[in-house]
C-alpha cells in the first residue's frame, strides 16, 4: 500500500514511533443490497474500502475519493455509522500506527467495480448472507451499517 507523502514527511521526523491517523471506511451497498469489497494486496483478505484522510480533506469526500481510486465505483455517503479508535498496529516496515476510523454507509451511484490501483487484488459485490472471510473490524463495520440506528462512538 503506498504511503501518502505527508506521512513520509512525518516519518522523517518521528521515525517508527506511534502515529495517530484519521481513516475512513465505507460500506457501499448497491440497489440489490450487495456490499462492495476489495481483497487487499497487503494481507490477501477481503475488506470494505478504506483509506487515510489527507491534510485539508473532509472525511466523506476523502472516502468517496478512496472508493473511486480503489474500485472505479462512484458512490455517495448516506450517513456516518461509527467513530472508533482501533488498536495500535505494527506495519511490516516497523512503523507503528493507530487509526481513528470513521465508517460511513454509502450508496452505489455508477461505474463498474474493478481493481483500479495496486492496493487490491480483487474487487467484488457480495450478498450480506455470503460474505468472504474478513477480519472482525470489517465484519463489525458491515453489521453496524446493516443494523442502522445511531452512530456508534466506541468499540464495545
Amino acid at each position: 500500500m503506498p504511503i501518502p507523502a505527508f506521512i513520509e514527511t512525518l516519518r522523517t521526523k518521528i521515525g517508527h514511533d506511534l502515529l495517530w491517523l484519521s481513516g475512513v471506511s465505507g460500506v457501499v451497498l448497491d440497489d440489490h443490497g450487495r456490499i462492495l469489497l476489495t481483497r487487499r494486496a497487503d494481507s490477501g483478505r477481503w475488506a470494505v474500502v478504506s483509506g487515510i484522510i489527507e491534510p485539508g480533506e473532509q472525511p466523506a469526500p476523502a472516502l468517496i475519493r478512496e472508493i473511486a481510486e480503489e474500485t472505479g465505483v462512484v458512490a455517495e455517503t448516506d450517513r456516518l455509522v461509527s467513530v472508533v479508535s482501533l488498536e495500535p498496529k505494527l506495519c511490516p516496515n516497523g512503523d507503528r500506527v493507530q487509526f481513528l476510523d470513521l465508517t460511513f454507509a454509502c450508496r452505489y451511484m455508477s461505474g463498474t467495480a474493478r481493481v483500479a490501483d495496486d492496493e487490491n487484488l480483487e474487487v467484488g459485490w457480495f450478498d450480506p448472507s455470503s460474505l468472504p472471510d474478513m477480519n472482525l473490524n470489517n465484519r463489525t463495520r458491515i453489521e453496524r451499517t446493516l443494523a442502522g440506528g445511531r452512530v456508534t462512538y466506541f468499540q464495545p
